[in-house]
């Protein structure tokens, strides 16, 4: 009996030492999760498992569908794992878009730049993933959690319920890396981009990753926006454009052009100017107009109301702010219990302001600017 006790306790620990082995990483990531404060719908993780960004270029995924089963396929490892998007299109095959606003200023109190960044959706949980790799720099992303089949009534409050927030590491929507490099993306209804070349695809997320993971500078991200196809999930409808600034202050906003086969067009941050702002229509000459055109942007998300509130506040401030004042210009534009005609609510999820030299993140969640959330590497 002792006998077969003691083998019964060999193979257990042989069979510990094999889940250890494949998939420690996953399971040190996802004991890192964790409710910030007291807010139960915001969360944070370290993600510790590793992953292969030039495998997942490889496979030409550009669709959140293909997305998700190439992530389940890198956490099961063999094993059949559920996981979907709670995103869903409309009626028309659209999903209402998110209106969000981004800016990078001078500092006003010493050297440096401030990114700022509002994310307007519907009410959704939010992830800020802090991560490490080893081939790559460290970084703070945030992550809407739908994007990867969460919502207010699926939290991860049990052990099964959070192996989905593994994904987040593939689904940033705006972040900050060790080098000071800062990225957002925001919405343009009909803009997806369907780039088609012989280089490798890379989908809506994936682009913003490869530039927190590899970049140092806006040069170099856009050097490595021209190696790729950026297609966004023609499923959802929606397309989009993204800003990234470093921490010299250079800055760039990342367009494509549905005239003429999605080719890029970049926006760039005039050499004498302290700050770049935008939000959710089109800044390049051949498509900006100061008058809201839908072919253009999303005159419903008031995004030239946006842009020139901001833009006047921070011609007021001489385009420098101090941290408040980044917070404050962020919270001139947000959104509050906007109705649509589907009866959700759409608010400002988070507002964020990223410290470039000091690579910290500073996250205020559904306008409650009473509290702020701090983050570092």
């Amino acid at each position: 009996m002792k006998k077969v006790l003691c083998c019964l306790l060999g193979i257990l620990v042989a069979l510990c030492i094999a889940v250890f082995c494949i998939w420690g990483g996953e399971i040190a990531s996802i004991r890192s999760i964790s409710s910030v404060g007291d807010n139960p719908y915001l969360y944070q993780m370290e993600y510790k498992a590793s992953y292969d960004l030039d495998d997942l270029i490889a496979k030409d995924i550009d669709e959140n569908a293909e997305l998700l089963d190439y992530v389940v396929g890198r956490i099961g490892k063999g094993i059949p794992i559920k996981m979907k998007s709670a995103q869903v299109a409309d009626d028309n095959g659209e999903l209402a878009t998110f209106n969000c606003t981004s800016f990078q200023a001078a500092k006003a109190d010493g050297e440096g730049f401030w990114y700022g960044r509002n994310y307007d959706y519907f009410k959704n949980p939010t992830m800020v993933t802090v991560s490490h790799p080893k081939k790559g720099y460290a970084s703070i992303a945030v992550s809407d959690m739908s994007h990867f089949g969460y919502s207010l009534e699926k939290l991860p409050v049990s052990l099964g319920k959070k192996l989905s927030c593994l994904a987040a590491i593939y689904a940033p929507v705006d972040g900050i890396n060790e080098k000071g490099l800062c990225t957002s993306i925001m919405a343009l209804p009909k803009q997806a981009s369907q780039q088609q070349t012989e280089k490798h695809d890379v989908g809506t997320t994936l682009i913003m990753r490869l530039w927190l993971d590899r970049c140092a500078t806006v040069e170099e991200a856009l050097a490595l926006l021209e190696t790729v196809d950026v297609r966004h999930d023609a499923a959802v409808g929606s397309g989009y454009h993204y800003m990234v600034a470093d921490a010299d202050g250079d800055c760039a906003v990342v367009e494509f052009d549905r005239e003429d086969g999605w080719k890029t067009m970049i926006v760039r941050k005039a050499p004498d100017a302290k700050y770049m702002l935008v939000t959710n229509h089109l800044l390049s000459e051949k498509y900006y107009t100061a008058e809201p055109d839908i072919y253009v942007g999303n005159p419903h998300s008031k995004s030239w109301w946006r842009y020139e509130t901001a833009s006047a506040y921070l011609d007021a401030h001489d385009g420098t702010f101090t941290h408040d004042q980044a917070q404050e210009c962020l919270a001139l534009v947000h959104w509050k219990d906007l109705q649509w005609e589907t009866g959700q609510i759409e608010d400002t999820q988070y507002s964020n302001v990223y410290d470039q030299s000091a690579i910290t993140l500073s996250l205020r969640n559904w306008n409650d600017y009473e509290t702020t959330h701090r983050f570092h590497l």
